[in-house]
């Protein structure tokens, strides 16, 4: 008998264009679309073609006029200054209608581009839903990227104005922002008519005269902006995304498509109903900020929080517990990476027992592989589901994970469990045939996406079908290899890239990096695929213990390696591995293992925009060298 997950799936890749007309009736629309799905232009899909609408509506207004005007709408929790804000719908409505319209008189109109370089404060939200208002295209910038990272967004996308902070707090310390912007500006060919800056308490950004304006005199006397209806299939915002070309790429989101999706999944994933919690435990510079902090839990009419801190040191690693329990959160929203750092200094979950979790109903994790024995963790000391799900930068929102609005599946660890609805996922060889269940291969996604995933590239259409749509012809290339079991459970393994040849064998470094999570004194790890003469590549691991464990290391190396050879066995070929105190991420927490091979293996390497400590990778290359690898000068 089918399940109702089956029925939802089925229909939404029989009849796309029926399924999402249903969706679709969850929005606010000025006019109705003249098609649901325009795939005349394939891979260049188009949703909701014909029809009018404004993001910023669908999150604040239409709430405000149905009488919600009250229910709290963001939470400010900011544990570096010691703050907690609280603002209505209502509240965010005015800020916003009021920003939008300091916007306007700086000479902001629909299609324009607005760069947002700030963190993790109210502004930020305000900024964004301010440009969506006008019909302006905004780009977040990671707050504390580097200059050079920062002129070249302002040199792709060319704002009109740039809105930022006099500075970020990131753990203890105070990061000054106007210092990288000023010099980003210099170094950009396109200069920003306009520099709107938010002078924080804790460091205060002289301004260049004519060209910077203070956020408190931007907005003094500037005439509310109304929402400004846009074309379905106009950009509501670019992200970029790192490519491989070292020339970042400018995802392009739409407003239609994006705002059905969002809505969809408040309820019917992630299980939220309007009035609850929700809190996308991210940064608003990633897409978990722009989906899961602002987008979809405002559109849903749901509470979101916008977190001003670490999962540990802030002050230590109950912050979390403390969060849910203070604020109430039915839905938490966060990196594996995250909960591996709060693992490591509390092994056996004694703090949350010091918090009343009883809101709390799941936890959801994305952002890179989720260990088995992490999640186990989890699901033992909160006692809620753990979902392991995923998506991409590129998807927007979920390509597979566990339904709870619609039907919790049996947990399988190292799944990602079933291709959500909208999704036809596939698992292909080389020649671009499907696999036999179980067996390995490249994951990719039949077209047409999805209602709400990329457009394309920014002013750069050659590039997208390059990038996405040439490796397998009639798929979406998702670069991610793994494999879907017989009950339809995707496997996803590793990046393509992080797949290596040892002797002719392509092995996962995914599964070794299971096995080695899964010793008892490990914390963290990563492993990547190191040049060898004889047998092409070999795997190297980097292991991370857990807090108190001060076992000989040579001791727990050998069990470690005796580990992957008993489960995986010796074709492996996994012979050593070295212990680090921590390992090299970027802000949203993914292990960069493509630097710390370029290291091992002597290429040249550059220090990535996004890592969150440069400083790892000098112990990283230390480590290495012990081992006889990282040897050049």
């Amino acid at each position: 008998m089918q399940s109702r997950y089956d029925d939802i799936h089925a229909s939404s890749l029989a009849e796309p264009g029926l399924f999402w007309e249903q969706a679709a009736e969850e929005i606010s629309w000025f006019r109705r679309w003249d098609a649901v799905l325009d795939d005349s232009r394939s891979p260049f899909t188009r949703w909701f073609h014909g029809g009018l609408l404004n993001t910023c509506y669908n999150a604040l207004d239409r709430h405000v006029e149905a009488g919600r005007g009250d229910q709290a709408a963001l939470i400010h929790d900011s544990p570096v200054t010691g703050s907690v804000q609280s603002l209505t719908y209502s509240a965010l409505r005015d800020m916003t209608a009021g920003f939008a319209g300091a916007l306007r008189r700086l000479g902001v109109e629909k299609g324009d581009r607005v760069i947002i370089y700030m963190p993790m404060v109210p502004e930020a939200v305000v900024a964004m839903l301010a440009c969506a208002r006008l019909g302006a295209v905004h780009s977040v910038v990671f707050g504390g990227f580097a200059a050079n990272e920062l002129a070249t967004r302002i040199d792709d996308c060319h704002p009109k104005v740039v809105v930022s902070a006099s500075c970020g707090i990131e753990g203890s310390r105070v990061i000054p922002y106007k210092p990288m912007l000023d010099g980003a500006i210099e170094l950009a060919i396109h200069k920003p008519a306009h520099c709107v800056i938010l002078q924080r308490p804790q460091a205060t950004a002289s301004l260049v005269e004519k060209r910077d304006v203070d956020w408190q005199d931007a907005i003094t006397g500037a005439e509310p902006a109304d929402c400004v209806p846009v074309a379905s299939t106009d950009p509501l915002y670019i992200l970029y995304t790192s490519g491989t070309t070292g020339q970042p790429k400018g995802v392009v989101r739409d407003n239609g498509g994006h705002a059905v999706a969002l809505k969809w999944t408040m309820n019917n994933f992630y299980d939220v109903k309007p009035g609850e919690v929700f809190w996308g435990a991210s940064d608003i510079g990633w897409q978990v900020g722009h989906s899961y902090i602002v987008y979809g839990p405002l559109m849903h009419g749901a509470t979101t929080i916008l977190f001003e801190g670490k999962p540990v040191g802030t002050p230590d690693a109950g912050v979390f517990w403390r969060v849910i329990q203070q604020h109430k959160v039915s839905v938490l929203f966060t990196a594996p990476t995250a909960l591996r750092a709060i693992r490591r200094e509390d092994p056996d979950g004694k703090l949350p027992m010091d918090y009343d979790l009883s809101s709390l109903r799941a936890l959801f994790l994305a952002g890179e592989r989720s260990d088995p024995d992490t999640l186990r963790w989890a699901e033992e000391h909160l006692g809620v589901p753990v979902v392991d799900h995923y998506w991409q930068t590129e998807s927007g929102w979920p390509i597979a994970g566990n339904p709870l609005g619609i039907e919790r599946f049996p947990v399988k660890y190292g799944s990602t469990a079933k291709a959500m609805p909208g999704w036809d996922v596939r698992c292909v060889n080389l020649s671009n045939e499907e696999v036999p269940r179980g067996d390995t291969g490249a994951i990719v996604i039949k077209l047409p996406l999805a209602p709400g995933a990329l457009m394309t590239l920014w002013n750069a259409d050659e590039r997208f079908v390059n990038s996405y749509m040439t490796g397998f012809p009639g798929y979406y290339e998702t670069g991610d290899s793994g494999f879907i079991d017989e009950d339809g459970y995707i496997f996803i393994m590793a990046r393509t890239d992080d797949v290596i040849n040892v002797a002719g064998h392509r092995l996962s470094t995914g599964a070794m990096e299971e096995v080695l999570a899964s010793y008892r004194d490990v914390a963290e790890c990563a492993v990547i695929g190191v040049a060898d003469e004889l047998k092409g590549q070999v795997p190297l691991g980097f292991v991370v213990l857990k807090s108190g464990v001060e076992r000989d290391h040579g001791e727990i190396i050998g069990e470690i390696v005796q580990l992957v050879r008993d489960r995986i066995g010796p074709v492996a070929f996994f012979k050593q591995a070295v212990i680090v105190d921590r390992l090299p991420k970027t802000r949203s927490g993914k292990v960069l293992r493509g630097t710390m091979q370029k290291i091992a293996d002597n290429s040249e390497w550059k220090i990535p925009a996004t890592i969150e400590d440069p400083v790892i990778l000098n112990e990283i290359t230390e480590s290495l060298k012990k081992l006889g690898y990282a040897t050049a000068k």
